[in-house]
């Protein structure tokens, strides 16, 4: 076997390999593969011992696989040494995941019970991208800068030829620049490369290869108010926030301010003051939206020591800001759940915003918590983070009211506005009223009309995307079903299909009935599609736009989307919970919620808890300016708790009635609690399967409870039978180790089996 090409190598790295050379030939390498522990390798002779944090491709049965080293001097090995395989090249000549990232992902792995080759890919750097860009760079000599002042003045040349009129307008551009221009840039200005060698030749220009930083261009910043004066409230969080973290210790602190009340300029304080003190910064927003907003707040302070972390960014931009950040040419990452695991080095300060986010809970392996994942990077860091949000998880709340979280509140908006009024629409009248067909009810839409008379603007909320969300066939009673799943296909009126929001199928929409054929067919439940139609229809002096996955999936579509609303440019917003939270638009002084009660159906101990945060957020974006707000909330259960405390701003009560309700069920924050799903061809399958694993957890259970199994809530998903099986105990640590003996006792189930670790839902 021959090794890879030769690395030229610096005395210090020439020293660091011969030591490395003397080291155990043996090596554990994390593979990106469900597997719960790493794999023995060896070293072939005559090749350095890689370092841990570099990447190494290794077999794994038929197939070559890129994995990351953990340790490098391995002793012992649990085989014969004989049985162990050798590497099959060194992808890495350094460390790429550094060992502070390497703790943290290893940590990940071991907390959620997954491989933690699995969590190290997702720690170590962006792929789908070979390199930096580069880029040649044109700058005119003293020579080619003597020539051209000659030929400008006209007198008679030093030197003998001339020049053309491309080669004259080159030097006329450069002359003009201190360090030179681009090519590209130099040939939209009409030079080509051709030209600008013929220069080089001569001795009128030099060229050079740069590397050039890919830069995410839509989420640039605007002019920041730096020297915005804090309120009171925000003077007192924020003096003794930074006292803590001067202190340069692991702290976390709960910051619960209202809707309004400036959270995000504490956060950009605190960084500043980070900064100056010579620590890292990261701040996690939960949604790929909602980073522009904080983007256009801290890149005018922080400027190119800025870097953003998110998966809609293109592969070279995700490459060049990992690097960037890798290379300590950065002091604050602002990014998706994701950049938890950004190559920071010396932080001291996260920040968590929005931390009651559903959004931080990965729903795919490894299926971490980005808040709770954060909080542990700053415990092994001894830094600050702040968690912030109008409407703390209960989680949370619950840890500040024990005392091990610190609790911080901004009670008031910066503005001095009151919070909004929120009356209550019930639906049941207006349907008595008026027919079931009825989408807007009249206080909403007259409420409507009366801002875009005044030229304020309103948004619309409705968590359900689509025109409709079955359909119904009066002759054979059946509703449009997905093959593959058990829901209805969503109706979709602008692209005329039915499709499913969970696998991806659709069909053409049709007018008669997919079983049947029948004539008499109806559309049932309302989406986004409707509710734009009912506004337009209602009201057709408004201009109207919509914000939901299906109108924002083009890349920059929702920086852009929301940039024509700032500007004034759409009376009328209507959208998913994507326009909820984390938007300031001052001229909003109307919000309108339709279906408030829409998740309080699901199956799900968090439905209230979700009904309740979303309905506050939403709430919370109508006046922020110097007009009150107001928001219109209808629905068909007006007294449920989560909806009137919503509508009375009230998270305390809520808190306080939700928190007894999990008591009772034994559901978090009262307890820890595993979901495990367990796939199968067959439901029978799937039943059988889910029983030996609940016999296998009851007999490694101490004081646990073992629920299942059932079929779960969601019974089919793309083609997959689905039984459910919940673990709960009162000891987190006791709970995981009796999953993590059970699944070690059932080797065969372990890939039909999904262990979701504090889940966020339990469908």
């Amino acid at each position: 076997m021959k090794p890879g090409p030769r690395v030229h190598r610096t005395p210090q790295r020439a020293a660091e390999v011969a030591i490395l050379f003397c080291m155990s030939r043996f090596i554990q390498v994390a593979v990106p593969l469900p597997l719960r522990h790493p794999l023995s390798y060896r070293v072939p002779d005559g090749w350095p011992v890689p370092r841990v944090g570099s990447r190494v491709l290794v077999p794994v049965g038929p197939r070559a696989v890129t994995g990351c080293v953990v340790e490098n001097n391995v002793r012992s090995v649990p085989v014969d040494e004989d049985a162990i395989k050798d590497i099959l090249k060194q992808v890495d000549d350094e460390a790429l995941v550094s060992p502070t990232v390497m703790k943290l992902a290893l940590w990940a792995a071991d907390y959620y019970l997954c491989g933690p080759g699995q969590t190290l890919e997702a720690a170590g750097p962006p792929g789908g991208q070979s390199g930096f860009r580069m880029v040649r760079h044109f700058e005119i000599t003293s020579v080619g800068r003597a020539f051209l002042a000659e030929q400008t003045l006209g007198g008679a040349s030093k030197r003998t030829g001339t020049i053309g009129p491309r080669q004259r307008l080159a030097l006329e551009t450069l002359v003009d620049t201190k360090v030179g221009l681009g090519q590209p840039l130099l040939v939209k200005r009409g030079v080509p490369a051709a030209t600008l060698n013929r220069l080089i030749a001569r001795g009128f220009v030099r060229g050079e290869h740069r590397r050039v930083m890919r830069h995410p261009s839509e989420e640039g910043g605007t002019e920041h108010q730096s020297s915005r004066i804090l309120t009171s409230e925000q003077s007192v969080v924020l003096a003794g926030l930074s006292a803590t973290l001067s202190n340069k210790g692991f702290h976390v602190a709960l910051l619960h301010g209202v809707t309004g009340s400036g959270k995000t300029e504490i956060y950009l304080r605190l960084a500043v003051e980070a900064q100056r003190l010579g620590l890292r910064v990261l701040v996690l927003v939960p949604e790929i939206g909602l980073t522009p907003a904080m983007v256009r707040v801290f890149r005018p302070v922080f400027g190119t020591r800025l870097a953003i972390q998110h998966s809609g960014l293109s592969a070279g931009e995700r490459h060049d800001q990992w690097h960037q950040t890798r290379a300590g040419e950065v002091d604050v990452v602002v990014g998706t759940r994701s950049a938890i695991f950004a190559p920071l080095e010396n932080v001291g300060l996260i920040v968590v915003d929005e931390e009651h986010d559903a959004s931080y809970k990965q729903e795919e392996i490894p299926r971490y918590h980005g808040r709770d994942v954060a909080i542990m990077r700053a415990k092994q860091a001894g830094a600050l983070v702040v968690l912030g949000s109008a409407t703390p998880s209960l989680e949370s709340y619950s840890q500040a009211t024990r005392g091990r979280y610190e609790l911080i509140t901004l009670s008031k908006r910066i503005t001095g506005q009151p919070l909004p009024t929120v009356k209550i629409v019930d639906m049941r009248e207006e349907y008595r009223e008026r027919g079931h067909e009825i989408v807007l009810s009249r206080l909403l839409v007259t409420g409507i009309e009366r801002r875009i008379c005044k030229g304020e603007q309103v948004i619309v909320l409705l968590n359900r995307r689509g025109f409709a969300s079955a359909v119904f066939c009066r002759e054979c009673a059946s509703t449009a079903n997905c093959p593959n799943c058990s829901v209805s296909l969503t109706v979709h009126q602008v692209k005329r299909r039915m499709q499913c929001h969970y696998c991806g199928y659709w069909r053409s929409l049709s007018a008669h009935c997919v079983l049947c054929q029948g004539e008499y067919v109806e559309l049932t439940g309302i989406g986004t599609e409707r509710i734009e139609r009912e506004v337009r229809r209602s009201c057709p002096e408004a201009r109207v736009a919509r914000m939901d996955r299906d109108t924002v999936a083009r890349r920059g579509a929702v920086s852009a989307l929301l940039a024509r609303f700032g500007r004034l440019e759409i009376d009328v917003l209507v959208g998913t919970q994507m326009i909820a939270k984390g938007h300031d638009f001052p001229q909003v002084t109307l919000v309108g919620v339709v279906s408030a009660d829409i998740g309080l159906g699901i199956a799900d101990f968090r439905a209230s808890e979700r009904t309740f945060q979303l309905l506050t957020q939403v709430a919370g974006r109508s006046g922020r300016g110097k007009e009150p707000g107001e928001a219109i909330v209808q629905t068909l259960y007006p007294d449920h708790y989560s909806i009137y405390h919503a509508s009375h701003q009230d998270y305390q009560g809520f808190y306080r009635d939700e928190i007894a309700f999990r008591k009772a069920m034994r559901y978090p924050p009262s307890l820890a609690l595993v979901n495990l799903i367990i796939r199968g061809r067959t439901l029978g399958a799937a039943m059988r399967d889910g029983a030996l694993l609940a016999e296998q957890l009851r007999r490694h259970a101490q004081d646990e409870w073992v629920l299942g199994p059932a079929p779960a809530a969601l019974g089919r998903l793309k083609g997959e039978h689905r039984v459910q099986v919940l673990a709960k105990g009162t000891h987190r640590g006791r709970l995981r180790e009796m999953v993590d003996s059970a699944l070690g006792a059932l080797p065969r189930l372990g890939r039909l089996i999904t262990v979701d670790i504090d889940p966020v839902s339990v469908r």
